[in-house]
C-alpha cells in the first residue's frame, strides 16, 4: 500500500526537482546495479541464516530512501532516495521470493503466490493510489496534473510511517525459519554457487534469458508510464492516480483466478496470457489519447503484476529448496544488471527520440526473446 500511494507521482517528483530522463534512467541503473550484485551474496546469507535478518535490513533500506525523498531540496537528493528505493526493493524482495519459494507446495505454488498478489498488490494497491489521489486534491489543492514537487513531498512521509510499521510487523511476527541443513550453512564461494546452479540444469540457463526480459519493465516501463501519461496525454492527477488502482483492480478480480488456471492447465500457458494482455496495454498506451482509455491501459498493466508471481512460481520449481536463496540471488543478479543498463538506455532514448520508443523496444524483446523461449 505505502509503495502504491506513490507510485503515479514517484518519478514525476523527481523531474519536477529538477532531473532530466536520463538523470532519472542513470539514477534508477545505479539502484538495479547495486541491487543485483549484492544479490548473490544475499542470496547465500539467506540460505545459511534464514531471511529475517535480511529483509529487516531491506526495510530498514527503503525507509532510508522514503526519508530522503521527503527531505529532499534538489534532485540529487530524491536520486539518492530512489538508489534506496530500488536497493531496498531489491534485498527486501529476494527475501520475500525464498520464502514463497520455500513454504509453497508445488501443486499449489502459482495460486498460493497470487493470494498474495490479490490482497497485498491488488486490495492494498487499490487503497494506496486512492488515498494518495484524495490528499492531494482536497488537502493539497491539486487538480490538473501536479506541477509543484512541494505538493507530492507530504505522500513519502505517509509511504514512511506505513514502512515502518510493516518493519515493525516483520520484527515481531516473522520466525527465523531457514530450509537448509547444518552442513549447508558452511560458507561458500558465491560465484562457484552460481556456476553450479546453471550448470546443473539447462532450463536455469533459459531461465536467466527469460528473467532478463521479465524484469525490463521495472527498468523501461514502470519509471516512464506516468511521467509518459502526464506529458504526452495531459493526464490530471486524477487519471495519474486511477491508472494504479486500475492495476491494483486486475490484481483483486483476477489474481487468484489466474494462479488457479495456472495450477491447473499449466503456468506456462497463462504466463503467456499474461504477457500477451501487457503488450496489448502498451500498445494502447501509445497510441491512445482518450482518459478512459488510459484507465484502460491501468487495467492491462495489472497483467504484468500478475505474471510476476506466475513466472515467479516456474522459476521456484527449477531447483531445490537448499539452494534457493542463492538461485534467486543469481536470477536477481543478471536480471538487475541488464535492467540497470537499459535503465540508462531508456531515459537517453526518451529524451532524445521519445517515450514512445523505450515501450516499443520492450514489446519486440518480449516477442523476439521471452516469449519464443517460453
Amino acid at each position: 500500500m505505502g509503495y502504491k500511494i506513490i507510485l503515479p507521482y514517484l518519478t514525476l517528483y523527481i523531474v519536477l526537482l529538477g532531473a532530466t530522463k536520463t538523470q532519472l534512467g542513470l539514477v534508477t541503473s545505479l539502484g538495479l546495479i547495486a541491487s543485483g550484485l549484492i544479490g548473490p551474496y544475499i542470496g547465500q546469507v539467506i540460505d545459511r541464516h534464514g531471511p529475517k535478518k535480511v529483509y529487516i535490513v531491506g526495510i530498514l533500506i527503503l525507509a532510508g530512501g522514503y526519508l530522503a525523498f521527503a527531505s529532499a531540496p534538489v534532485w540529487q537528493v530524491a536520486a539518492l532516495g530512489m538508489f534506496l528505493h530500488q536497493l531496498g526493493g531489491g534485498v527486501g524482495g529476494q527475501s520475500c521470493a525464498t520464502i514463497c519459494g520455500n513454504c509453497l507446495a508445488n501443486c499449489d505454488r502459482a495460486k498460493g503466490m497470487l493470494v498474495c498478489e490479490s490482497l497485498a498488490a491488488g486490495v492494498l494497491g487499490m487503497v494506496g493510489p486512492m488515498i494518495s489521489g484524495w490528499f492531494l486534491v482536497n488537502i493539497m489543492g491539486v487538480k490538473d496534473t501536479p506541477t509543484d514537487p512541494n505538493t507530492i513531498r507530504p505522500l513519502f512521509l505517509i509511504t514512511l510511517i506505513i514502512t515502518i510499521i510493516s518493519l515493525l510487523v516483520v520484527v515481531f511476527k516473522l520466525s527465523f525459519s531457514r530450509w537448509t541443513t547444518s552442513n549447508s550453512a558452511v560458507k561458500r564461494n558465491v560465484f562457484k554457487d552460481a556456476v553450479a546452479i546453471l550448470k546443473a540444469d539447462k532450463n536455469c540457463v533459459k531461465w536467466i534469458f527469460m528473467a532478463i526480459v521479465g524484469n525490463m519493465p521495472v527498468a523501461m516501463v514502470v519509471p516512464y508510464v506516468q511521467i509518459f501519461v502526464a506529458e504526452t496525454k495531459n493526464a490530471s492527477v486524477t487519471t495519474l492516480s486511477g491508472m494504479v488502482t486500475a492495476t491494483a483492480l486486475t490484481s483483486v478480480v483476477c489474481g487468484y483466478f489466474f494462479g488457479i488456471l495456472g495450477d491447473r492447465f499449466g503456468r506456462k500457458k497463462i504466463l503467456s496470457l499474461t504477457i500477451g494482455l501487457y503488450l496489448v496495454g502498451l500498445v494502447l498506451l501509445v497510441t491512445t489519447k482518450s482518459p478512459f482509455m488510459l484507465l484502460t491501459v491501468g487495467i492491462l498493466q495489472g497483467f504484468q503484476e500478475i505474471g510476476g508471481p506466475l513466472a515467479a512460481s516456474i522459476q521456484n520449481e527449477l531447483v531445490p529448496h537448499k539452494v534457493m536463496g542463492r538461485w534467486v540471488g543469481v536470477v536477481r543478479f543478471f536480471s538487475s544488471m541488464f535492467s540497470a543498463l537499459m535503465a540508462a538506455l531508456a531515459g537517453i532514448i526518451y529524451d532524445q527520440l521519445g517515450g514512445q520508443w523505450i515501450f516499443i523496444l520492450y514489446i519486440a524483446c518480449e516477442i523476439c526473446i521471452r516469449l519464443p523461449l517460453l
